[in-house]
């Protein structure tokens, strides 16, 4: 299937990363690292990706306006206009009623693909296949796609869609959408065979996005519109600048996904993982004969299974008797911390040592 002129993608890249930290800090969080050491960091592969679904100039990033000089130095072929450049941390929901306005301005007839800047795609044929027929499923109806996978194992740190209807071509009805649940709810919901991983990929065409957002949000963007009837990229961003922050903080996920009327899941088999926190890392990564995941690293194990291990350039580890551990060092801080459900832990120490200790730990 081919990609057309009305086919757009946007890439989410505003996050903090904190729950790779400390390899993903603040000033320079986790979409902008090569974490694995492959050339490439994770932001710039995302659009590598992309380029090749829709033409390179309909990929829009979304970013906080820390990051800009950032995206910019990884992404010198995408011009200042298709970048939106957040004056402060809110969700995804703010983000995508931004660069729906912005794409909906430039083509009314655009489709949407809006996609984290931090998943891994093991399968690239399958899932170019998978966004162009999901793409022509939005241009023909009146409707919010998601993209879900199977799930392999209880994951609590990922979002669950339990399947309704089917309606064919692998697209359900989405019965109900829950949020990173607890692990015995997990397990329940992965041994039901009813519930798909939330891949956090959605797509949709810009008039039916504006109808959602409009339900959802206050009428930021509806009142630029009374101000400007004609729409330049300068008069958005800087009344964008001035009046983003009226947003609230709500994801997408909780903002549409949570009321699952017109929302249809697309089931996918493309290869998938997050690469959001260190368990998910793990659970992806190929694994020693011992079980452990060491990556782009210098290490070495004498009685050590199931751990993740990362650690800067130039720094050997020498480890012995550790089961289930993450072991990972960025610049002045080493986080030694049990590896199952660390994602609420290593939130929690983030938030504690930035109240104790300050910002030039986080």
């Amino acid at each position: 299937m081919k990609s057309n002129g009305n086919n757009y993608c946007v890439i989410l890249a505003g996050g903090k990363g904190r729950r790779l930290w400390p390899c993903s800090r603040s000033n320079y969080p986790k979409q902008f690292v090569d974490f694995f050491g492959v050339g490439r960091t994770q932001l710039q592969q995302t659009f590598d990706r992309m380029a090749k679904i829709v033409p390179a100039d309909h990929i829009f990033i979304n970013t906080n306006e820390e990051y800009v000089q950032l995206v910019r130095e990884q992404l010198p072929e995408v011009p200042a206009e298709r970048i939106l450049a957040e004056p402060i941390h809110r969700n995804t929901a703010p983000s995508m009623a931004w660069a729906n306005h912005r794409i909906s301005m430039l083509n009314p007839d655009a489709c949407i693909i809006a996609t984290p800047s931090d998943q891994a795609i093991f399968n690239e044929d399958a899932f170019r296949e998978n966004v162009l027929e999901g793409l022509a499923f939005v241009a023909e109806h009146d409707r919010f796609l998601t993209m879900g996978v199977k799930p392999t194992r209880p994951e609590p740190g990922y979002g669950y869609i339990q399947m309704g209807e089917a309606i064919g071509n692998g697209l359900y009805k989405v019965q109900s959408f829950t949020e990173k649940p607890e692990r015995e709810f997990a397990k329940i919901f992965v041994e039901s065979g009813e519930f798909y991983w939330n891949t956090g990929l959605f797509l949709s065409n810009v008039k039916y996005l504006r109808e959602c957002f409009c339900k959802i949000l206050p009428p930021v963007l509806r009142d630029y519109d009374k101000q400007y009837p004609e729409f330049s990229v300068e008069t958005e961003n800087a009344y964008m600048k001035e009046s983003f922050s009226s947003y609230p903080n709500i994801s997408v996920d909780f903002g549409i996904l949570d009321k699952p009327s017109n929302v249809y899941m697309m089931k996918c088999d493309f290869g998938w993982a997050d690469l959001g926190t260190w368990h998910s890392i793990y659970e992806a990564m190929q694994k020693s004969s011992d079980d452990n995941v060491v990556i782009d690293s210098d290490v070495m194990m004498e009685n050590c299974h199931n751990n993740v291990i990362k650690l800067p350039k130039g720094k050997l580890a020498v480890l012995n008797g550790l089961d289930g551990f993450i072991v990972a060092e960025k610049d002045n801080v080493l986080l030694v911390c049990k590896k199952e459900d660390s994602s609420a832990l290593v939130r929690k120490y983030v938030n504690e040592v930035q109240m104790k200790k300050g910002d030039e730990f986080v």
